[in-house]
């Protein structure tokens, strides 16, 4: 006789993660068997030759010698005050040491937050598409998600009149990815003056996700929610995973900002939840000041001549060589979000689509849908790799579609 399963939470039957899920496990199946992969499921630069720069890396080498014990539970003084002092050069209200939060990662920081934040019921704003961790914590914490809509026809930026007509008594905090991921779309001042106000009538915490805030194309410029909301609470996220190419040193970080006294409950929790998990990865902390104030290593790879932006160039002429593609150029992050039309469309589903990628042509890929989108004919792919890459990727995807196509014509 079997003993009885181990029962698990029942919310995370709601909890979808794509990205390294279902998919990502049959890659590496297919790699035990000796399949040599393309893997752009995930935005990871160390995966794809990128190194984080060599004056982090010293920063970090010159000071480990100090990092076995735990630290502040917020984070290292000095690292806080790196942190503090470039908010404040970009205009941060109330930026100070003591309102910075360092996490490992700011996937932690995202949990601990929406943890502090939520009760059983409350709601969170969240754009869809999104980056589907703020869906998990959101529901993990005991809260809803709900959904305001960034349309393709609107270079997926999203319309607050839709985000203030979804504002109920249970809504707790609007959710920004600037630039986002999965689109690369970046918000302009308006559209973000234009929230901040709506949080402020109706009194919710501003989240902004800014992990990719130094990686911006075609003269595209970054606008931090901040210093346009004020005294308002607002919650702004960095790190060194994406800008920095440090994904594995686990460094992120959260700055509240606004009025201090509207705040202090919501400091304190944040406090008290990092302290339970003692303090974030140590030797990591020590590149922050280097990778804040010192020299800018992301921006010639975003400029032309660049690889990020010599790849970004291979997907948006792959996309516009198709048939079957259409592409919302992305203005910044590592991303792209093509969509299929035409005939290839007909009954498509992204998910057997990039299962057929996967089996037939040693891609891997993110369908749409994990996004927590409404519709299944998208799906994205990461800019990591070297342009020829990338473009040998397209013309395996146009195969399978002109095959989808033809298929479907004949039925």
């Amino acid at each position: 006789m079997s003993p009885p399963s181990l029962k698990t939470r029942a919310r995370l039957s709601e909890v979808r993660y794509e990205i390294r899920g279902e998919l990502a496990r049959r890659a590496r199946e297919l790699e035990t068997q000796g399949r040599s992969l393309i893997k752009l499921n995930i935005g990871n630069p160390g995966a794809f030759g990128f190194r984080a720069p060599e004056h982090l890396q010293r920063a970090i080498a010159d000071h480990i010698a100090g990092t076995d014990p735990y630290t502040h539970q917020q984070g290292l003084p000095e690292a806080r005050e790196a942190i503090a002092a470039f908010h404040k050069a970009r205009g941060t209200p109330n930026a100070s040491p003591e309102r910075v939060f360092i996490g490992n990662g700011v996937s932690e920081l995202i949990d601990i937050s929406l943890r502090a934040l939520l009760n059983p019921g409350d709601e969170v704003l969240v754009p869809s598409p999104d980056y589907p961790l703020w869906s998990a914590a959101t529901i993990l914490n005991d809260g809803r998600p709900v959904y305001y809509r960034c349309d393709e026809a609107n270079d997926f930026l999203p319309d607050p009149e839709q985000i203030e007509a979804l504002v109920s008594p249970r809504t707790r905090a609007i959710v920004l990815i600037n630039p986002n991921n999965p689109t690369g779309a970046n918000y302009p001042r308006d559209l973000l003056e234009r929230i901040v106000a709506i949080a402020a009538k109706h009194s919710l915490l501003l989240m902004c996700d800014e992990i990719y805030d130094g990686i911006l194309y075609d003269d595209h410029v970054f606008q931090p929610l901040a210093p346009l909301a004020g005294d308002l609470p607002c919650l702004s996220f960095g790190g060194l995973s994406k800008v920095h190419r440090a994904c594995g040193w686990r460094v992120g970080w959260a700055v509240l900002s606004g009025d201090p006294l509207a705040s202090g409950d919501f400091h304190h929790a944040m406090d008290l939840l990092g302290a339970l998990r003692l303090c974030a990865n140590v030797p990591g902390q020590f590149a922050i000041d280097q990778a804040l104030h010192g020299v800018d290593t992301i921006t010639p790879l975003c400029q032309p001549g660049g690889r990020l932006h010599e790849t970004r160039q291979a997907l948006i002429e792959s996309c516009n060589a198709s048939e079957h593609l259409t592409l919302v150029a992305p203005q910044g992050a590592l991303y792209g979000f093509p969509a299929v039309v035409g005939d290839a469309a007909r009954g498509f589903d992204d998910h057997a689509f990039a299962l057929e990628m996967l089996e037939t042509e040693d891609v891997l890929i993110v369908p749409g849908s994990s996004f927590n989108v409404p519709y299944h004919n998208h799906f994205r792919v990461t800019l990591l790799p070297e342009a020829p890459v990338l473009r040998e990727v397209f013309a395996r995807i146009d195969r399978v579609l002109t095959r989808r196509a033809s298929r479907d014509t004949c039925i």
